[in-house]
């Protein structure tokens, strides 16, 4: 696709991607420019930004869980009185929550909309870093590749074959970025007020001169096959799995999702960890702060939800989040299949003495034994 040229002082935006990546591109990189940030307080302070304009639409989700959470003795009450009888289950389910205004699928949106972000931060972690890791190439951009590297714009990481640094400033518009979008040189992709003089400095003293770029080297230990457990993304998994826990419906066996249920408490934990040792350590803190905000926004709106007890630990401070709900009025008994078609008829109609119902059996039975009992005195 053809790149539109000087939009705001880009010189290099090719939609529809960059229209979704450069805003926050743009965003990460003129917080790193502010006086006194390093790129640590930068993606802090960019994430809580980022989480702060999507507050609205988890609000409404935080709303929804939590009032899903009051439902749950109003649910399993309808699934013992319909034990077995999955689809009757389901529409009366149904039918609490539109009752008290829940919608079951309230979550998928944010989590739709923060798959993005993570994308455009991880591009915005390696661009911004100017060094590609791991590129090799091939028959088909060899070419590209050598020109790009003929003019400047590519040079070799000094002993890694496979990483090369990408200049910060040069021609924005050559053909070969066709083949290689990736080499483009940083203040191509950034407006005028905010073009750099230098490449940004990953590094960050207060973390152990960490680099934000990188995968984890400073607080991890090594285990196995070069996967290393990484501190951080052990924060981050306690605090993905305080927030899942805060949202997740009490265990219910009677209820067939409930297992499934568990169990993502403690997957998404343990995908956070894996990703520890395959993404930059930048991401894993951003996802620490993300959470961390998630976390605190959820205890402002529903207090601790369903995190406790916690391990059998149930502390006094922590009400249960079902307190306050009420439960609805028992629905008439109805006609239904189980029941005779007697049981529904007028006591006018019912036959005494015939079985048909208790109604028109009984005196008839208090007539005769009363006849048997006179007998047997005389």
């Amino acid at each position: 696709m053809t790149p539109i040229i000087g939009f705001l002082g880009i010189e290099h935006f090719t939609p529809p991607w960059d229209v979704f990546f450069l805003p926050l591109f743009n965003l990460l990189i003129f917080l790193y420019e502010i006086p006194f940030f390093d790129f640590a307080l930068a993606i802090i302070v960019f994430t809580i930004i980022i989480r702060t304009i999507l507050a609205p639409l988890f609000i409404k989700q935080i709303r929804s869980q939590k009032e899903m959470q009051r439902m749950q003795p109003l649910i399993r009450e309808v699934q013992r009185k319909h034990k077995g009888n999955r689809q009757k289950v389901s529409e009366e389910t149904m039918a609490l929550y539109k009752e008290h205004g829940v919608n079951p699928a309230a979550g998928c949106l944010p989590v739709i909309v923060q798959l993005p972000i993570l994308f455009a931060l991880y591009q915005a972690l390696i661009r911004a870093s100017g060094i590609i890791q791991g590129f090799v190439p091939n028959e088909g951009n060899q070419v590209a590749f050598d020109r790009l590297q003929d003019v400047g714009l590519v040079s070799q990481v000094a002993g890694k074959d496979d990483w090369y640094r990408i200049a910060v400033d040069g021609a924005c518009n050559l053909p070969e970025f066709s083949q290689l979008p990736q080499f483009l040189p940083l203040n191509c992709q950034l407006i005028d007020p905010i073009k750099l003089r230098q490449p940004v400095d990953t590094t960050v003293g207060w973390l152990l001169n960490l680099d934000l770029a990188q995968v984890d080297t400073i607080f991890s230990f090594p285990l196995f096959g070069g996967f290393s457990l990484s501190l951080l993304a052990v924060i981050a998994a306690v605090l993905q799995f305080v927030q899942v826990k805060m949202t997740s419906p009490r265990p219910n066996p009677e209820d067939p999702t409930s297992s499934m249920t568990s169990t993502m408490i403690y997957t998404f934990p343990l995908l956070t960890i894996i990703w520890g040792g395959i993404f930059p350590s930048g991401l894993i803190l951003y996802w620490i702060v993300y959470t961390a905000y998630l976390v605190v926004q959820q205890y402002l709106i529903m207090g601790w939800g369903n995190l406790f007890p916690l391990f059998g630990w149930q502390p006094r401070w922590a009400p249960s989040p079902e307190a306050g709900i009420a439960r609805a009025e028992r629905p008439k008994r109805l006609e239904t299949d189980d029941a005779p078609a007697e049981a529904a008829a007028p006591a006018s109609n019912r036959v005494p003495g015939s079985g048909g119902g208790r109604a028109g059996t009984r005196p008839a039975n208090r007539k005769q034994g009363g006849a048997k009992r006179r007998g047997r005195k005389r």
